[in-house]
Formats: structure tokens, C-alpha cells, sequence
């Protein structure tokens, strides 16, 4: 017998886990069991690192351990300690709510007004209060509606995500990337990659769910709440945010269906939503009733599955219609494809007279069958998908107008910003040209714009070039190899290998 089995009390080592409350082991990612600290606390090393409240851990933990277990007592962990952190997690620049209540405004008084919140929410007096609708413009043209909460829905939101996290983080499957503590955009991109090349993907159905929020039935989500949770003052409280509906010029609409995009509450419920309509049940599919190998990726209502055989990509396609339609759900006709992809897309589309193997995007990036230009073997290029390039430089052209005549220092230290950020997302292996393109635009776009300051002169490049290198970084790869990361982040354990 091990010597750390010989008794209840654990000898520890000298590093503790720095990753508590997350799932040990991904049951389709592989990860690797952490054998001795796994039961340890974590602490916090820096602001960006996520870990469990110590007060929820024994949720997380009984959430793990009976995976049949409903919990009925769980609005106590929402005390003021927990509304505070809360209080603090949430962006400081966001825009008020119907109550015209800033971040900053809201914490003048902070200590009294959470310990009223709190009690509030206790003896069962608080209540939600519409969100402000505001429409934002899409990259197709359309406008999404976003909703405005107020700041102390948002504090009360935000500490019931935080419950519901420490009971569906251990549920949720390994797949699933959207709005998860330390998942993100790139860890889905990543997983694609390792799947594309190390798993017999010769089709792929890029689905997508329409209108995904704003078709979300109150009753099936109130539902598959109940399977985890049995707090009923819990329930009645996300009750309210859903049928407290928004307030749009100056009168109150109620909302029968959908969740308020926009809302703290929304992504959980939205994951919890897809995880009992569409991740059971795929995975249940794919186990028992593909021939071939199958691939699953998503990111909220976006998915990305892959086939080795065509007959299962239509048959998968024809049951998920069938299957979303029983939850108010549908595809969309017009982003919802299934083309041919892979390591050998290119000979068979050759051999057909087809021409090249079509595209899909996926998170902002364009994938293209390739070949490797040493050695010939298969490759995957992700370029920047063109549209939203086009709208994010739309957007920058728009705001040096306004910015004109404002200091150059001024200005060159926002474009900066912009480079940072787009290069913080898009600068990955293979795709430096649109990088380089995006950066060039913008200085075309500044170049003319200061070229407009004065009828008298035009500024010569050789002075904009020094401006240039003042504030602009130096465009480069930001992130590593998709696979290495992968692997360093699964332990090289995913079955994907």
C-alpha cells in the first residue's frame, strides 16, 4: 500500500495544486489525474488565474463525486463576502443600467449597499429590473440586440454563476469551450487542430444554431436547472431574469422566450442548455452509432464537427434538425454546410474535377487545406477571416475622423492598442500575412487621416515611419504551435493523439 493511502490524513506534498475545483480528468481530452494535491485548496496567484471559492469547493467536490445529485441548500453560499468579489469581477467601463448606476458610482457606498442587497435577497424582496435593449452592428450587416443590466442584477448574476459553475464544471463535457473558466477561443481552436490532423476527418459539418439566445425555452432551461439543482428560491431567482425582459424606448417588454444577450447569467444557462440538448446526446451518438471517427467542437451556439464518412455527416445532420427542433431550437440553412476537408480533400476534389477543397471559418479564422512547402504533407492554414477584417478597419477609419485633431501622441497610442489587441487574437502560426495587411491598412489609414489636418503640406513618409515605430509594435507570432499547446495543456493524454 502506498504510504499516502495508509490513513485519512493526506501527506501533502510541498506543491499544492494550482488548479482546484477544475475537472481532473477530461473524460474526452484525457487529462491527467493529479494523484496526491487534488483535494487541496488553490490560492490565487495572480488577478487572471481562476480557482474555486473555498466555500464552494464542497459543492464542487460532491458535484464530482454523485453526478446523480441534486442540491437543494445552496443559496447560503451567497453571503456579502461572495457579493463583493463579485462586485469586483465585473468590467469597470461597462455601460449603466436602466437605474443609471455606474461601477464606480455603486462602490461609493459599497459596504451598506451589499449588506441591503444581500438581505434583500435573503428574505426574498429583491427584484429584477429590466435590462436596457441597445442594438450593436454585426459583420454581416445585421444589428445584435444586447442587454444592459443594471449593477447590482449583475453583482446577484454574477454570484449565482459562480455557484452553478462549482456544480456544471464538473458535468460539462470536454468539447465544450465556450464561456468556461480557463477555456477560451484558442483552446477550442487548438483542439481542432490537434483533432484535424491526428484524427480521419474527410467531411465537415460547420453547423450553427439560429437566433441561439433568443430562441431559449424558459421552460426546458428551468427544467434542466432542476436535474442539479433543488434550491427553490435559486430557481425562482433565474426565473425572474428571464421573464423580467428589457426596456426599449421608454416601455417594458416582457420576454417569453430566449435569454437577454448581454446578461451575466446568459452563457452558463446557455451551456447548460446545450449540454443536455446537444452534448449528450452527440456523444451518445457518436458512440454507438458512427462507423467512423467523429469529432466535436464547440463554442456556444457555434460547432464544428468532423467525419470520416460521408453517410454519417448525413445522417447526424438529418437527426440534430430533428433532435433541435424538440427544444424550440433550429439550424441556420445558410451557415449550417457540410463540405469535404482533410489530408485528402485535394486529390479526390482534383479527381472529381471539383477544383480546390472548400473553406470554413470557425472563431474569426478562415481554415484552408494545405501543403506543407519542405516536405508536401497535409497542412491546415488559418487566415483571418476577411469580413471581419474589413469591419474592424471600417471601424478604425471612422474613429480617426472624430480623433482628427486630436494630439498625435493621443492618437498614436490608441492605434497602438488596436495592433496589441488584434495581434493578441489573430497572431498565430500562418497567418502573419493578414496580420501584416491589418497593420499596413492602419497605417494608410492614419497616414491619410493626418494628411487632412492642414491644407498647407503633406507629411512625408519618412517622418510618419519614425512616428510609426514610436507607437506602433512590431508585428510578429503571438501564440505557439496549436498542437504544442495542446498537448502541454492535456498532458499529451488526449485521445485525439
Amino acid at each position: 500500500m502506498n504510504v499516502y493511502e495508509k490513513s485519512d490524513i493526506a501527506i501533502v506534498p510541498k506543491k499544492a495544486a494550482n488548479k482546484e475545483g477544475f475537472p481532473s480528468a477530461e473524460r474526452l481530452e484525457g487529462r491527467a489525474v493529479l494523484k496526491w494535491n487534488v483535494q487541496q485548496p488553490a490560492a490565487v496567484r495572480t488577478q487572471s488565474r481562476v480557482a474555486a471559492s473555498i466555500r464552494l469547493l464542497a459543492v464542487r467536490r460532491a458535484a464530482q463525486s454523485n453526478k446523480n445529485l441534486k442540491f437543494t441548500a445552496l443559496m447560503h453560499h451567497i453571503d456579502v463576502q461572495l457579493l463583493q468579489e463579485c462586485y469586483y469581477k465585473l468590467k469597470r467601463n461597462a455601460a449603466p443600467g436602466i437605474d443609471g448606476l455606474s461601477w464606480a458610482s455603486y462602490g461609493e457606498k459599497l459596504d451598506e449597499r451589499l449588506i441591503l442587497l444581500h438581505k434583500e435577497i435573503h428574505q426574498g424582496s429583491y427584484r429584477a429590473r429590466p435590462a436596457r435593449r441597445v442594438h450593436i452592428p454585426k459583420a454581416d450587416g445585421s444589428q445584435r440586440p444586447l442587454s444592459i443590466l443594471c449593477i447590482e442584477d449583475k453583482i446577484v448574476q454574477q454570484a449565482v454563476v459562480e455557484v452553478l459553475q462549482a456544480i456544471y464544471e464538473t458535468d460539462f463535457m470536454g468539447f465544450s469551450y465556450g464561456f468556461r473558466p480557463g477555456r477560451g477561443q484558442h483552446d477550442a481552436l487548438d483542439a481542432l487542430q490537434a483533432a484535424l490532423y491526428r484524427k480521419q476527418v474527410n467531411w465537415i459539418l460547420d453547423a450553427d444554431i439560429r437566433k441561439f439566445f433568443d430562441s431559449m425555452d424558459h421552460d426546458w432551461t428551468l427544467r434542466f436547472l432542476q436535474h442539479r439543482v433543488g434550491d427553490k428560491r435559486l430557481l425562482r431567482l433565474i426565473r425572474k431574469w428571464l421573464k423580467v425582459g428589457v426596456a426599449e424606448d421608454g416601455k417594458r417588454v416582457e420576454q417569453e422566450i430566449g435569454a437577454p444577450q448581454g446578461a451575466v447569467i446568459s452563457p452558463i444557462l446557455a451551456n447548460i442548455y446545450l449540454h443536455y440538448v446537444y452534448d449528450l446526446w452527440i456523444n451518445q451518438w457518436r458512440k454507438h452509432n458512427a462507423t467512423g471517427d467523429i469529432i466535436v467542437i464547440r463554442y456556444a451556439d457555434d460547432t464544428i464537427l468532423g467525419f470520416q464518412y460521408k453517410r454519417d455527416a448525413d445522417s447526424l445532420l438529418k437527426l440534430l434538425e430533428s433532435r433541435l427542433a424538440g427544444f424550440s431550437l433550429s439550424l441556420h440553412p445558410a451557415k449550417t454546410r457540410l463540405l469535404q476537408f482533410g489530408r485528402y480533400a485535394q486529390e479526390r476534389r482534383a479527381k472529381n474535377g471539383k477544383g480546390k477543397p472548400e473553406t470554413f471559418d470557425f472563431l474569426g479564422f478562415t481554415h484552408y487545406c494545405s501543403r506543407a512547402i519542405k516536405n508536401g504533407w497535409f497542412k491546415v492554414v488559418r487566415k483571418t477571416v476577411a469580413r471581419r477584417m474589413r469591419v474592424q478597419l471600417q471601424e478604425v477609419k471612422t474613429e480617426l475622423r472624430r480623433r482628427l485633431h486630436r494630439p498625435l501622441p493621443e492618437t498614436g497610442r490608441w492605434l497602438g492598442q488596436i495592433i496589441r489587441g488584434h495581434m493578441a487574437y489573430y497572431a498565430v502560426p500562418d497567418n502573419i500575412g493578414s496580420v501584416s495587411s491589418f497593420v499596413y491598412h492602419v497605417r494608410w489609414l492614419w497616414y491619410r487621416a493626418l494628411c487632412r489636418r492642414s491644407q498647407r503640406r503633406r507629411m512625408n513618409w519618412t517622418r510618419f515611419n519614425k512616428i510609426c515605430e514610436r507607437f506602433f509594435p512590431p508585428v510578429r507570432i503571438m501564440h505557439p504551435q496549436p498542437l504544442h499547446r495542446f498537448d502541454a495543456k492535456t498532458r499529451e493524454r488526449s485521445p485525439v493523439r
